[in-house]
């Protein structure tokens, strides 16, 4: 039997259009555009835009999620290789830096480092794993920049490791791939566009603060990106991959906006 749908009620309807606004408008390079979108589009014009029908919850998600991927694609389009996230004086460093998860800092996985072993997988010449001594003895580089977290606070530390595009470059991988995913030993798992990878300031962090890259902070190895949001740095990771098939992530398969750009 045919179910009848259930119109969405005004506050659901004036909810949907204000995520729409915030996803639409924060890239737009033209105030008076945004501006335009913020004082006109409404949820009629949601549905055009998604050609979605918002009659249900079904169809909001839809209408959303694609919303969600026009601004993944707009990110996509601004992200500039050669602009560089800004950079602090040590002074500046958030002490202590804090612990962020979906999970407790004593639920955190402990590793041991001598059988570490990190999988490279998908598009790569070298499929060979690599032990934690080989990263170490790779070039380094250290940074001191803001971690940016979803939730809306923020904290400067100072990461050092080795530049991601070195490492991509030293197994052969595919660089014109348009993902890398990471699947972590907390059960993480999260990827990201090419051009991020290549970011000079992408780098394998293997230290933190002038030490070994601590336990509650990703040991052995996290990536550190601070062109994007926190969510897209995985901690503890154990596979690489290099693929044309989108990987999502954990929070992005919950809804979280996937290029999650800072």
């Amino acid at each position: 039997m045919k179910t009848e749908k259930q119109p969405i009620s005004l506050s659901e309807g004036q909810d949907i259009v204000k995520e729409a606004q915030r996803l639409l408008a924060s890239h737009l390079a033209s105030s008076s555009r945004r501006r335009f979108l913020r004082n006109g589009l409404t949820l009629g014009g949601v549905a055009m835009l998604t050609g979605c029908d918002l009659s249900d919850n079904t169809h909001v998600e839809q209408a959303l999620s694609r919303i969600s991927r026009f601004n993944d694609r707009v990110q996509g389009w601004l992200f500039n290789a050669d602009h560089l996230a800004p950079v602090y004086p040590e002074s500046m460093m958030t002490r202590p830096f804090p612990f962020n998860a979906f999970y407790s800092e004593d639920e955190a996985p402990d590793i041991n480092g001598d059988d570490y072993r990190l999988e490279v997988a998908g598009l790569v010449l070298h499929k060979q794993p690599w032990t934690l001594a080989q990263l170490h003895q790779m070039s380094q580089i250290s940074q001191v920049t803001r971690h940016i977290c979803v939730e809306g606070w923020s904290a400067i530390g100072k990461w050092g490791g080795v530049p991601f595009a070195e490492f991509l470059k030293a197994i052969g991988a595919d660089l014109n791939a348009r993902y890398i995913g990471f699947k972590c030993a907390d059960d993480y798992y999260t990827s990201i566009d090419m051009a991020t990878a290549l970011h000079p300031q992408t780098i394998m962090a293997l230290t933190y603060d002038g030490q070994i890259l601590p336990r509650k902070y990703g040991y052995p190895m996290k990536l550190r990106m601070p062109t994007k949001l926190g969510y897209k740095n995985p901690k503890h990771i154990q596979v690489i991959e290099v693929t044309n098939t989108f990987p999502g992530g954990y929070w992005e398969d919950q809804g979280y906006n996937w290029f999650g750009g800072s």
